[in-house]
């Protein structure tokens, strides 16, 4: 094993937390055992505060720690902590070598351009965790293309879900936030309540209480609650089950900038039925002989997300054809040793 040198990685505190699963935490968490292996001293920072949305405890807090870092280190931020601190970060990009992990850009979406485009355009590199964030960057912001990299999420092996005959399991596995479109899911479930299924909904019912009670209202609306759990956030062997026990994966997400819940599910061989939301098509992909393993409606549209459903349930051919491309595409995932490896590189350009 060559030792490649040291790098500080400074995350939100509280990445590990099992009741507050997310794909940001589990590619840091990922990405540093990974650096460890191929040869990096990692050192990890963990920040406390309400990342992306930091008080001024957590900016005390976060140049607290990068001020006791030496000159010329290499440091990797997770986006959320840097793309909202620019106040801390620019004055340091010339004393450090500041490398930005971006999931998800926040000027995209929100009134962060400016502070993300601050802190992005004086690193000294950019890894984006996708194809279409890339293209979204640099659009958005004046970014040298060579300084802008992708380093996608990795993907375990897994177990084939055996599925069932009338396909009827279908399995939600995101935070019940606004962005992943749960109201939009209920709604086209509502649509299709005179067809057979029962649907999982595994995932954070704490970030956005007030939503989440709102999407239980609308259920017993629509009188379909009883079919619809929202059982909270699962990780490990109990997210395992719920896969095991799954015929489809549903993602009605109105934003997303890679996925990694898709190529989950398709890891164990599930189809999927989601929008082509940002970079949910790369993430579905496809499968050798260039079928798609799942189906991709536009985001907000409860009708055809419906329609969707609505096909996959009432068609025996259809689930059998995506469910063979559904294997296919699992054979060609790559796993998290791929992404570590280009985080190092381009944590070694960057090295003094």
């Amino acid at each position: 094993m060559t030792l490649h040198g040291t790098v500080h990685v400074v995350v939100p505190d509280g990445i590990d937390d099992p009741a507050r699963p997310s794909g940001g935490n589990v590619y840091d968490r990922r990405v540093c055992s990974g650096l460890s292996g191929l040869g990096w001293s990692v050192h990890e920072h963990a920040v406390p505060g309400s990342w992306p949305r930091p008080g001024p405890a957590a900016r005390t807090g976060l140049a607290r720690v990068l001020r006791g870092l030496p000159a010329q280190a290499v440091v990797l931020l997770d986006g959320l902590v840097a793309s909202t601190a620019p106040d801390v970060l620019v004055p340091e990009a010339g004393r450090l070598r500041l490398v930005v992990l971006v999931h998800l850009p926040l000027g995209l979406h929100g009134p962060g351009a400016a502070a993300e485009k601050a802190v992005l355009t004086r690193a000294a590199a950019v890894v984006a965790t996708s194809p279409w964030t890339r293209c979204a960057l640099l659009e958005r912001y004046p970014l040298h293309p060579q300084r802008l990299h992708v380093a996608e999420p990795g993907t375990d092996t897994a177990p084939v879900s055996a599925g069932s005959p009338s396909g009827g399991a279908l399995l939600c596995v995101a935070s019940v936030v606004p962005g992943k479109g749960h109201d939009v899911l209920v709604a086209a479930l509502a649509a299709v309540s005179d067809l057979g299924w029962r649907c999982v909904c595994a995932g954070s019912l704490d970030r956005d209480p007030a939503f989440a009670d709102a999407v239980r209202r609308q259920a017993r609306t629509g009188r379909i609650d009883d079919r619809l759990r929202m059982i909270g956030p699962r990780t490990g062997p109990a997210l395992e089950a719920e896969y095991a026990a799954a015929d489809v994966l549903v993602h009605a997400s109105r934003a997303e900038t890679y996925g990694m819940v898709v190529t989950e599910a398709l890891a164990h061989g599930l189809p999927v039925v989601a929008t082509r939301a940002g970079g949910l098509p790369q993430a579905l992909g496809r499968a050798p002989d260039g079928s798609l393993p799942g189906v991709l409606v536009p985001p907000d549209d409860p009708g055809r997300l419906a329609g969707a459903l609505r096909s996959w349930l009432g068609d025996t051919g259809l689930r059998e054809r995506l469910r063979g491309s559904a294997r296919g595409r699992r054979g060609t995932l790559t796993g998290w040793a791929t992404t570590a490896d280009e985080v190092s590189r381009v944590l070694q350009a960057v090295s003094p």
